[in-house]
């Protein structure tokens, strides 16, 4: 299916939280959103930075669609079975993951022939996925018993399953460099921090009502947190392991990725459209109006493209210098 080219669009000012004051963020465009009708209701999303492809997870259809942003169309539909909500690419190895959290389990992909190459039992309720590129590890955390499953990327086996302190754990994201990863606990409206090395959650951070997605900045360590039940995301400080600071959005804000070169932080918390922020700042840069409610995000960390799905339609955006 050809993509259908939407043309410029023009952001609309947002407001941003900083010492109570409301300070309007300059003007900004992107230079294109192309929508891929993909059918179905498109979840999680992945794009792997070698390649440029994106995989959209489909529970519906039980697949994962593959895409290619040159053409702006569906080049491969892999049917994995279940209901496959987030994705994970691990571009150095070679490999997509998969959840399948009915099933609790994670289906491992071949990112060059889209082959299936194992399923790994990950405990029930297996929901979210981050990869560690440099450990070859995989984590799933579930949002059935809060527990964390750590999968050996290399062998396909589970390596370790871990109690979580929270009932439910509903995003997740890795900081290799730190050896640590973040957990995001709805229940508790709390972000749980792992450490890799002693294999124990370490620490408890307070952040906003009900969050569910986290992502990390390498570079300075710095944790975003979408909260999907109050107007704005949380910034966690690595050091300190406490939200120094939070960025008010328009609406709630249920899914995030960062750009990891500029730091910029992409979010659903706009209206009816994507926010994006500037992650050393902690300033609302900006908002695009897609005319939907977005439901997950993603960046290409090559081309800085943003890959947006909208479950309600059937459709995933991708797009370009925003």
């Amino acid at each position: 299916m050809r993509g259908r080219q939407l043309g410029r669009r023009t952001l609309f000012a947002l407001v941003t939280a900083g010492a109570g004051a409301l300070v309007l963020p300059g003007v900004a465009r992107a230079e294109e959103v192309r929508s891929i009708d993909v059918g179905g209701s498109p979840a999680g999303v992945a794009v792997n930075p070698v390649t440029g492809l994106a995989y959209v997870a489909d529970p519906e259809a039980g697949a994962v669609s593959v895409i290619d942003p040159a053409s702006a169309a569906v080049v491969a539909r892999v049917h994995v079975g279940g209901e496959p909500g987030d994705v994970a690419v691990d571009a150095k190895a070679g490999r997509i993951y998969v959840a399948n959290p009915p099933a609790g389990t994670v289906v491992v992909l071949d990112a060059r022939t889209h082959d299936l190459v194992s399923v790994i039992g990950a405990g029930t309720g297996a929901s979210a996925l981050a990869v560690d590129e440099q450990a070859d590890r995989v984590y799933a955390a579930s949002g059935g018993t809060g527990s964390l499953a750590v999968l050996d990327g290399v062998s396909c086996t589970l390596a370790a399953l871990v109690p979580g302190p929270k009932p439910s754990l509903a995003g997740i994201a890795v900081d290799p460099g730190r050896k640590l990863a973040y957990c995001a606990s709805t229940a508790t409206d709390s972000v749980e921090v792992f450490s890799i090395d002693s294999g124990k959650f370490v620490a408890s951070v307070p952040v906003g009502a009900r969050p569910t997605a986290v992502a990390v900045h390498a570079a300075s360590g710095t944790v975003y947190v979408a909260n999907s039940g109050i107007h704005h995301m949380s910034i966690v400080d690595a050091a300190t392991h406490t939200e120094r600071k939070t960025v008010l959005l328009r609406s709630e804000s249920s899914a995030l990725a960062v750009h990891q070169g500029t730091n910029t932080v992409y979010t659903n918390g706009g209206q009816n459209g994507l926010s994006r922020v500037d992650g050393a700042s902690g300033t609302l840069t900006g908002e695009l109006s897609l005319g939907v409610n977005p439901g997950d995000v993603a960046v290409d960390q090559r081309t800085r493209a943003v890959w947006v799905t909208d479950p309600l339609n059937g459709r995933v955006s991708i797009v370009r210098d925003f």
